[in-house]
């Protein structure tokens, strides 16, 4: 089973027990796997889904702010699509929040299906993002099978370079050239040389 095929994981950050206990009980009857926390803390400490998953955060908790959090999972590189709950929201607040990347700001008591309709947008923006890393992940693989030489004429080919040029900078003849491209754009199994210059971008 690939990541985009398994079961979405909803995480549930409030310090109130009746909120958790009535968020997972909702999202299980939907058919979601969930997980409750009481504070951020106790989050970081679990090891997250590789499947599709997302975040549902209370605004404000005693030892941590769900704004502060959002920050702190934005400067560690962590993508989690973030669902803000409140009691106590105000415009400031859920400004800040948005322009963060949130998916929706929700003031207490919400609809259940304003919950539910932003948790099935925020998962489909984490299965994109499951989609992107395993297309990068299989562009890296295929990258792995190049020779050292395929990879320079890559990067050659990359920067717009024609053969003639390519075969001056690197001391070879042009039909050198044309066999090393060729080869790597066989292994990169890019159908032109525009496609392999798409590849040589999105590997960086």
């Amino acid at each position: 089973m690939t990541t985009l095929e398994q079961k979405p994981t909803i995480y549930v950050i409030d310090d109130d027990p009746s909120v958790r206990d009535g968020l997972d009980s909702l999202l299980r009857s939907v058919g979601y796997d969930v997980g409750s926390f009481a504070s951020p803390r106790d989050f970081l400490k679990h090891r997250r889904s590789d499947g599709p998953s997302c975040l549902v955060l209370d605004v404000r908790m005693p030892d941590a702010s769900g704004l502060d959090f959002q920050d702190e999972l934005a400067r560690t590189g962590n993508p989690l699509p973030i669902i803000f709950l409140t009691g106590h929201g105000d415009v400031p607040m859920s400004v800040r929040a948005m322009k963060a990347g949130a998916m929706e700001f929700l003031l207490k008591p919400f609809r259940e299906q304003d919950l539910l309709d932003a948790i099935r947008q925020a998962l489909e923006k984490d299965r994109a993002r499951l989609r992107q890393d395993a297309a990068t992940t299989d562009l890296r693989e295929r990258f792995a099978t190049l020779t050292a030489r395929e990879r320079e004429v890559m990067a050659l080919v990359a920067q717009g370079r024609l053969n003639k040029q390519i075969a001056a900078e690197l001391g070879l003849s042009e039909i050198t050239v044309k066999v090393h491209r060729g080869q790597a754009m066989r292994k990169m199994q890019a159908a032109s040389v525009a496609d392999l210059i798409r590849m040589a971008d999105a590997l960086g």
